[in-house]
């Protein structure tokens, strides 16, 4: 079995499950503790219809990256849903059992207090009613809410972490050192001078602007990657997100097997590998490398103009990272674009572990409900 080359799939491990995207719908699929699947399946609205200048190579690069950013909370939020309705149905059973065994030890002595038991257990009742109708009516604002302070959040923690803060250790490093044509740092200590004192002029030296040139933005880029590579490598060890990075893996299978033309099913899943080239993780491994040349483009004589030209530059950078990584996904790319790809390759070695055969399961579910929302003559077969 083949399919069209415009049927590019791709997706995002959620909790217990896996979310599928095609060109125009997704698709998001939870195994619950019973062992059953849901699932969540909607049509996309196409951008580029509406905006033909997203179409544009590197500008529509921007733009699905913010709309992959929403889309990922949202199936966050429906996998989070799941597993928290789930965790309320197991204290639910636990608690009936308790309050069953009350209750019959309450019977075996006197109908007195059996009697006051039922009616607590009544109203008890009644109050988790009331408190499901409340629920069920602000579920649709409480999730918006949600995905927006989650992506604002994600977007503000990225920036401090992956250009603000590196961006400063490089400047203090080039200053410290006299790399480059850094200026000399000069801290005057003044007798009685109190620690914030002595803190403000340390700053005042070690925060002289240095122009970026091709060594600062490689240390920084290289600062960048530590910080990355040293946050998955912690992600990794507990164990919860090891469950995550498991269906991270039953997904990168499942897009391969649709990939090579192959009939979705678990056997044929299990064969492929669980690095795929246009991951997310070698999408971040190109971001810092595309960076470093951007950065030493464009550059200033102050730490300020640098820091936010750097993050002025997030769209472009996006966008052209966007692009290598989708030219490396196709087989007629080339050795270049598959080099570049090479390190985010070796770093999902991290980010995926080998998945069960019902995890693999649940990514084939999620991608086959997907595709039943994609047009009819695109979604077959050629």
């Amino acid at each position: 079995m083949s399919q069209e080359k415009e049927i590019i799939v791709g997706g995002q491990a959620v909790i217990e499950g896996v979310m599928m995207r095609a060109p125009n719908s997704y698709a998001v699929a939870v195994r619950k503790m019973d062992g059953s699947i849901v699932y969540k399946a909607e049509p996309l609205p196409k951008l580029s219809d509406k905006y033909p200048i997203l179409k544009i190579p590197v500008l529509r690069g921007s733009a699905v990256l913010i709309h992959s950013m929403v889309l990922g909370v949202k199936a966050l939020n429906f996998s989070a849903t799941v597993a928290f309705e789930d965790a309320e149905t197991e204290d639910a059973k636990t608690s009936s059992a308790a309050k069953a065994a009350a209750s019959t030890g309450a019977l075996a002595t006197t109908a007195h207090v059996f009697d006051s038991n039922s009616k607590y257990l009544a109203e008890e009742d009644l109050k988790k009613t009331d408190l499901s109708g409340s629920k069920e009516k602000s579920s649709n604002a409480g999730a918006t809410a949600t995905a927006a302070g989650s992506l604002l959040f994600a977007l503000v923690f990225n920036v401090m972490l992956f250009i603000v803060l590196p961006l400063l250790l490089t400047n203090i490093m080039f200053i410290y050192f006299g790399w480059g044509d850094a200026p000399q740092a000069s801290v005057e200590h003044v007798a009685g001078q109190t620690w914030y004192q002595s803190a403000w002029a340390w700053t005042q030296a070690y925060m002289k602007p240095v122009r970026p040139s091709f060594s600062f933005n490689f240390i920084d880029g290289v600062i960048r990657m530590i910080f990355f590579i040293t946050m998955i490598y912690t992600f990794s060890r507990l164990n919860d997100i090891k469950r995550v990075f498991e269906y991270h893996g039953a997904e990168h299978k499942t897009v391969f097997t649709w990939e090579q033309g192959e009939e979705l099913t678990v056997a044929n899943a299990r064969r492929h590998p669980r690095q795929h080239p246009r991951c997310g993780t070698s999408f971040l491994m190109v971001v810092m490398l595309v960076s470093v040349v951007l950065f030493s483009i464009i550059k200033f004589d102050s730490l300020l103009l640098n820091l936010l030209s750097r993050i002025a530059l997030i769209p472009l950078i996006a966008g052209i990272s966007y692009e290598v990584i989708r030219a490396a996904g196709k087989k007629e790319s080339g050795a270049i674009f598959r080099l570049m790809t090479l390190p985010g390759i070796w770093l999902q070695n991290l980010t995926t572990r080998e998945p069960s055969d019902d995890q693999l399961e649940v990514a084939i579910y999620a991608l086959k409900e997907s595709l039943k929302l994609e047009p009819k003559e695109q979604a077959q077969p050629a």
